[in-house]
């Protein structure tokens, strides 16, 4: 820096006194950047030049209203799990008192870095991105509603208010940024006070924001009609779907309304093709379970059941499974509820029960149509199971699901359904049970302590595991990883998810076992004798690859 400039700025220092730094730069006497590098070295604090975007729980630790008035902002996790803090003015004592107030409350500690005007209001800026614009289409609807407002003081019809552009643009706005950001799920809900907004990511929940209670009403009114629902009818649960672009890319949105004691709430499944579709080498089996799931979907003929509760990804599996076997030599139809990802050359059918086109109606159509390949959305009755299993036995491969929670309990379950017990033998290839969990981000991840009680778990999961699966793994030389968040995943953790899994192979010596008199030991020693990993098991030996964490592995598979 030129020494007069440097004369000048302290001249105009001293004239000017406190926060004299957007004068200097009003007057055009220096550049922002050099009045922060020399203000950077005359209190000898450290200078952020740039920063990236900021997780939207990092900048949960500084409200807003706390960042605008002492013009200080979250960076992001420094080293040693502290919080890089940037400040205009550092020096400001009352700015240092409301930091070290905000690190007691939360249970941070912070390190301080001085920032630009310019850095200052990137970062904030990222506190208003969503909430601004909805706080705009709010403001739009007020000015609107009292132009509206009827002589008496009644309240606009909800159906008319709901086409009114700031309820369209606070729907678009929500959808945008689920998509954006990555969510699966948008919970829209009533509470007693206000309508909160929440997003599923790389399934984890997180508040996102609340509007008024008044306008819950119009939102689904919105969002029914996109989907082509009854708008009347609030006293029971919809299903519908609807289609739309954003950015460049074409997403579906499944929609479920169910009434509750405070209204309906809304749930939205995003349906994205771009994110949904995977091949069968990214779910992330391995070993016995990768050789018999690619054996299994070889061959010509059986049924493949993939068990486990609602979000546990068998949509996924199932969809990757059609993905491989899409071949213009074969006839592959499906009967769905709801078609979730739409495959080219897949004849791809929605069921209406409400009109009586049932799984098992479509089930009887299907064998018609001359098909190689039947994929069943799920099975749901003893109807359905019974025409699945015909289906299979007569030439046909059979994809579906079940909801058991586990691979033993769905044989079982199976006859419950009402299956012969003579059919499940020679119509099973295998059972494939599973569950989602996240995955630790490899950019920030970090090799983790193991303490007796962490030690003590792998132990006696890896001493219960097949031979053949912990025959690679040095007891001696145990490392396992912890999420610790950078950049790139947003500060999380965590990057994306992956399945665990076990596999249940049908086979001459479970054919054998009575399921009428079911015994669960019987089909525990039978999948010991097959050396099948259970989903903890695989689990733990994607810990132990540093893949997942342990602490996920567990909350997982605790009521597995």
């Amino acid at each position: 820096m030129p020494q007069e400039k440097a004369t000048q700025l302290e001249y105009e220092i001293n004239k000017s006194g406190e926060k004299e730094e957007q004068v200097i730069m009003d007057k055009g006497l220096v550049s922002e950047e050099i009045v922060f590098e020399t203000k950077s070295e005359y209190l000898g604090v450290p200078l952020k030049k740039d920063v990236e975007d900021i997780s939207p729980e990092i900048l949960k630790l500084i409200p807003e209203e706390t960042a605008v008035y002492y013009k200080m902002v979250p960076l992001g996790e420094g080293k040693g799990n502290l919080l890089d803090v940037g400040m205009i003015y550092p020096e400001d004592l009352k700015a240092q008192e409301a930091l070290s107030f905000l690190s007691r409350e939360k249970k941070f500690n912070s390190q301080i870095f001085l920032i630009s005007f310019s850095v200052f209001n990137k970062v904030s800026n990222q506190y208003k991105n969503f909430k601004k614009e909805v706080r705009s289409a709010l403001d739009d609807l007020r000015n609107e509603l009292d132009d509206k407002e009827s002589p008496s003081g009644r309240d606009v019809e909800t159906e008319a208010i709901s086409e009114d552009a700031p309820i369209t643009k606070i729907v678009a706005v929500i959808l945008r940024h689920a998509v954006e950001g990555g969510a699966s799920d948008i919970h829209i809900e009533p509470t007693k006070e206000q309508l909160r907004v929440r997003f599923r990511f790389i399934g984890v929940l997180h508040s996102s924001i609340f509007l008024p209670i008044k306008i819950a009403p119009a939102v689904v009114a919105r969002i029914k009609i996109l989907s082509g629902l009854k708008l009347d009818e609030t006293r029971i649960p919809q299903d519908g779907r609807f289609s739309t672009k954003i950015g460049n890319r074409n997403v579906d949105f499944r929609v479920s309304t169910f009434p509750t004691t405070l209204g309906e709430k809304v749930v939205i499944r995003v349906l994205d093709s771009t994110m949904g579709l995977k091949k069968i080498d990214d779910l992330g089996m391995e070993g016995r379970n990768k050789r018999i799931f690619e054996s299994s979907i070889k061959k010509p003929y059986g049924l493949i059941l993939v068990v486990g509760p609602t979000g546990s990804g068998k949509s996924t599996t199932i969809y990757a499974i059609l993905n491989a076997l899409n071949k213009d030599s074969v006839n592959i139809v499906t009967l769905e509820d709801p078609a979730e990802y739409f495959i080219e050359g897949v004849n791809q059918s929605q069921i209406r029960p409400e009109i009586g086109y049932s799984f098992g109606s479509g089930l009887r159509h299907i064998l018609r149509q001359d098909p190689n390949i039947i994929m069943i959305g799920e099975i749901r009755d003893g109807e359905t199971a019974s025409l699945a299993m015909n289906a299979s036995l007569t030439g046909h491969l059979v994809l579906s699901t079940l909801h058991t929670s586990g691979a033993l309990s769905a044989l079982p379950r199976l006859f419950d359904l009402g299956v012969e017990s003579y059919l499940i033998a020679p119509t099973l290839n295998c059972i494939i049970s599973q569950r989602l969990i996240r995955v630790l981000c490899n950019d920030c991840k970090k090799k983790s302590v193991l303490n007796k009680q962490t030690m003590e778990i792998l132990l006696k999961e890896i001493g219960n595991m097949p031979p053949s699966a912990k025959k690679d793994i040095d007891v001696a030389s145990l490392k396992i990883f912890e999420p610790v968040g950078c950049k790139k995943c947003n500060d999380t953790g965590f990057s994306g998810r992956i399945a665990i899994y076990e596999i249940l192979e049908m086979t001459k010596e479970l054919a054998n076992i009575d399921l009428k008199n079911f015994d669960s030991r019987k089909l525990e020693e039978e999948a010991k004798r097959q050396e099948m990993t259970t989903m903890k098991q695989d689990g733990i030996l994607k810990v132990l690859k540093g893949i997942v964490s342990i602490e996920e592995v567990l909350r997982v598979t605790k009521e597995q």
